[in-house]
């Protein structure tokens, strides 16, 4: 790929990525890692997401007032989900690609059918204490191995019962901090190059303003079933991922 095809990709991809987290506030990190991951590898696409990923979680992470209520009920989850986040990414030069992004494919799916089927967990408070690290170790182990912070680890938040508010923060912070995690993992293996952290960077204002677009969209548009077609989309994505994986091994 030619260093202008690979510019067309990432602004094209972060827009579209941009827009569907400013119309149904998630979903940038996702769908920027399946387009890239299927368009080139998925070491490269897990390079290029680091900092977009991180501009627009961090934010999401600061806002709404929850920090220390969030902390004091999920530390032992987020820990986990950042602290494994290493031993996965070791996966990356031990593991052929190919098999990763099918790992992937199958982690877009999963969360596609959960979410459409309306499917949450229901974690009681006395068992947060055991699932949480349970739950954050397997989000971590296949973040460093996919580049994915959502399975199952936004099941989770879901199921512990936090308001509408406090999920969103939530999730902010588990993506951030993951996003923090993966980049010192990828560096560590060599595998975020100083080209590609200017690309990641670069990426940033495509980003923003698709978020901008996409926030406008919003107003228009039921986000309902804006959301459902994501999910299908995501879905068709993930199935292609798979696919092709299986193809080339």
């Amino acid at each position: 790929m030619t260093e202008t095809s690979l510019l067309v990709l990432i602004v094209s991809t972060f827009l579209l990525a941009g827009a569907v987290k400013g119309v149904i506030g998630l979903g940038l990190p996702t769908v920027s890692l399946g387009l890239l991951a299927a368009a080139t590898d998925i070491e490269t696409a897990m390079a290029l997401l680091i900092v977009p990923s991180l501009a627009t979680n961090l934010w999401q992470a600061i806002i709404g007032g929850h920090v220390r209520a969030i902390l004091r009920r999920t530390w032992p989850f987020l820990l986990a989900a950042t602290a494994t986040i290493g031993i996965g990414a070791q996966s990356l030069t031990r593991v052929d690609g190919e098999i990763l992004a099918a790992l992937l494919g199958v982690l877009l799916l999963a969360h596609a059918i959960t979410s459409l089927a309306g499917l949450r967990l229901t974690v009681s408070p006395a068992r947060e204490r055991w699932a949480g690290p349970l739950f954050g170790t397997m989000n971590g182990l296949l973040t460093g191995m996919t580049g994915s912070f959502v399975v199952p680890g936004v099941l989770y938040l879901q199921g512990i019962g936090l308001s509408r508010d406090e999920l969103v923060q939530a999730m902010g912070m588990l993506f951030a901090a993951s996003t923090i995690a993966l980049a010192l993992a990828l560096g560590g293996h060599g595998l975020l190059t100083r080209e590609l952290s200017l690309a990641s960077a670069l990426a940033v204002a495509p980003a923003f303003a698709g978020m901008w677009v996409g926030q406008r969209i919003r107003r228009r548009l039921s986000e309902a079933r804006f959301r459902q077609v994501f999910l299908f989309g995501i879905a068709a994505l993930g199935v292609y991922l798979v696919a092709e994986s299986l193809r080339a091994l």
